[in-house]
């Protein structure tokens, strides 16, 4: 049975802290839904109401795209393990860049990765927990270091070259301000 909550409470939080997978959708007004997956050590609670998570470099930038014109967002985690949960955070976004004042503030709280282009900051409006009946049971196994790999071989100017050739819109064209400000 589906329960909501108005804000991260501890049990949601330790719940959060023992997964190694989060599911992140957005949609802009008008376009494709994305729904990503993430991982590594990029996810944090900072309060009861508040997420952020370090946005890498990837083929796309879907959710920064879709952030600049409609800041609504979902946050689902999934437990695969012998406690069946899922957990979705409904709420409001906004992508936080290198050229931004909290930035350097923001950016500490996570560690050190090449390819780091965003982090994405969410306001947590409500909290939804669900069974996860029907969701198979897994063993986590390791982080995949691939995406380290690649960006650790790439050169600052291969990195930004990439990024104006993969990064800087949606697929459906639309902005992520990535390495300009939002006029």
């Amino acid at each position: 049975m589906a329960e909501f909550f108005d804000h991260l409470n501890d049990r949601v939080k330790k719940f959060i802290s023992e997964q190694h997978i989060f599911f992140v959708s957005t949609a802009p007004d008008n376009g494709r839904i994305n729904l990503s997956p993430k991982g590594m050590d990029s996810f944090r609670v900072l309060g009861d109401n508040k997420i952020a998570f370090l946005n890498l470099t990837g083929s796309g930038n879907e959710t920064a795209a879709h952030l600049v014109q409609n800041s609504r967002m979902t946050v689902m985690f999934c437990s695969f393990t012998a406690s069946p949960l899922i957990l979705r955070l409904y709420g409001h976004g906004k992508a936080v860049h290198e050229y931004d004042e909290e930035w350097d503030d923001m950016i500490v709280l996570f560690p050190p990765l090449v390819g780091a282009r965003q982090i994405i900051l969410m306001d947590v409006e409500s909290v939804q927990t669900s069974c996860g009946y029907a969701v198979p049971r897994m063993d986590f196994r390791e982080e995949r270091q691939t995406l380290v790999q690649w960006t650790e071989n790439k050169s600052e100017e291969e990195l930004q070259t990439y990024w104006e050739k993969k990064n800087t819109t949606s697929i459906d064209g639309d902005p992520t301000y990535l390495l300009e400000k939002q006029d």
